[in-house]
């Protein structure tokens, strides 16, 4: 039996959803990242005691289709951008399209309808949250970071960065090593 699950996005909800797995006597095949199959068919008490376990956990159980399609894109992106060394070569449409053997016009429309914004500025979203991340760690540049995320330059990466956060990476890097000299 396949469930899909909202919010688990990281290795540690991995390891939340097999424990309470493990504690409602159900034995998994597969755990990836929003989604989980099991062995057993649930029973109705079963069903109810893991939507439960899963919430107090911070996740929720999907049984709509369109929700699940949704956290399937969101998973798409959140891998790409996050957990691959290097993003695809394609542009974000076709790849997907391809990933999730789904039209992209579908893929768009029920993304946009279900979130309120489009995968477009979703992923805008998200690449920045990445970027805020190298900015932090110091590792690299702001030239080698435009490179690694993808942008055409280094001034297309500040101009996106200032659009969605307010402020340059610059200022952004020098308000959070204040705050950090603050806390310490």
């Amino acid at each position: 039996m396949r469930l899909y699950i909202k919010h688990m996005v990281s290795l540690r909800c991995k390891l939340m959803v097999k424990q309470e797995l493990k504690k409602l006597g159900l034995h998994y095949v597969i755990v990836e990242l929003g989604m989980v199959e099991i062995l057993e068919n649930l029973t109705t008490e079963q069903l109810a005691l893991l939507k439960i376990c899963l919430l107090n956990s911070g996740l929720e159980l999907m049984e709509d289709k369109k929700i699940i399609l949704i956290e399937d894109i969101k998973k798409v992106i959140v891998e790409m951008i996050h957990y691959t060394d290097e993003l695809p070569k394609v542009n974000y449409s076709q790849y997907l399209s391809k990933k999730l053997n789904q039209d992209y016009t579908y893929l768009a429309n029920t993304f946009s309808e279900i979130e309120g914004i489009t995968i477009e500025h979703y992923i805008i979203n998200l690449k920045i949250e990445r970027v805020k991340e190298l900015v932090l760690f110091n590792e690299h540049n702001l030239t080698e970071i435009a490179y690694l995320m993808h942008y055409s330059s280094v001034a297309h990466l500040s101009n996106q960065f200032k659009k969605v956060t307010g402020f340059t990476p610059s200022f952004f890097k020098q308000i959070q090593q204040k705050k950090l000299h603050h806390i310490s």
